[in-house]
């Protein structure tokens, strides 16, 4: 498989990280990717930038060295009602979401209560892609939630950096593929990179995506076409 685009990608602007945007914005281009974005954690994590940084990162160019900028964030849902930690005015001006559960941010409890959670985030009309969502210490109902995911037009991560970073990440994201694959729900194969030599790295990723025969074209960040028309949907609702 040949990817476009890592569309999840942190910075020194978070402190658990060690490149800066200018790193990473190198690194996508030497491994040719077209596309990478920008996607620092919401202000609840412990060591996220602040707001401001968020809000102030259309100072970085939506194209520099021949690599397009999506601006985003990564933010934090906070409980099971999808509470997240940025406000909707501020995620409904930026052109790439990601919701995940963090431990700092809502404490693992019961597979009823996630389930919950990833329910009522699935119909937040300003979510675009749903994190990391095979960490083991967050189970789900994978059935109920990723038809959800479909009806409301949710694109799935599966994140090569939660492998061997996050509890029982391998069997669960080859059974939420599956899931997808039964379903016929898009996918984006991310990176979670903290430094940028990690940018592009989606090797344990495309190990289980091929175990299971995964077509690639529910995979959105293997077509540059099939990517920009999402993107362009995107971009077109933008408030900003």
């Amino acid at each position: 498989m040949k990817f476009i685009a890592d569309t999840h990608i942190h910075s020194i602007a978070s402190n658990h990280a060690y490149s800066t945007i200018m790193e990473n914005i190198e690194a996508a281009r030497q491994k040719g990717l077209v596309y990478m974005a920008m996607t620092e954690h919401g202000p609840k994590m412990p060591d996220a930038p602040h707001i401001w940084h968020c809000v102030n990162q259309w100072e970085v160019p939506s194209v520099y060295n021949g690599v397009n900028i999506l601006h985003g964030a990564e933010v934090d849902i906070m409980d099971e009602e999808g509470t997240l930690d940025i406000d909707d005015h501020i995620l409904a001006g930026l052109e790439w979401v990601i919701a995940s559960m963090h431990t700092p941010c809502i404490k693992p409890s019961t597979k009823e209560n996630h389930t919950k959670a990833w329910l009522n985030i699935a119909k937040n009309p300003h979510v675009d892609v749903i994190g990391h969502c095979g960490d083991g210490r967050y189970d789900f109902d994978h059935e109920t939630v990723i038809k959800a995911f479909k009806e409301y037009g949710k694109i799935v991560e599966i994140d090569n950096g939660s492998f061997g970073s996050r509890p029982h990440t391998e069997s669960n994201c080859a059974e939420i593929a599956r899931w997808c694959k039964r379903l016929e729900v898009p996918i984006v194969v991310d990176s979670d990179a903290h430094f940028a030599a990690n940018i592009g790295v989606f090797d344990k990723a495309i190990k289980i995506l091929t175990e299971i025969d995964f077509p690639e074209r529910l995979i959105i960040n293997t077509d540059v076409e099939r990517f920009e028309q999402i993107v362009a949907q995107k971009r077109a609702g933008l408030n900003r």
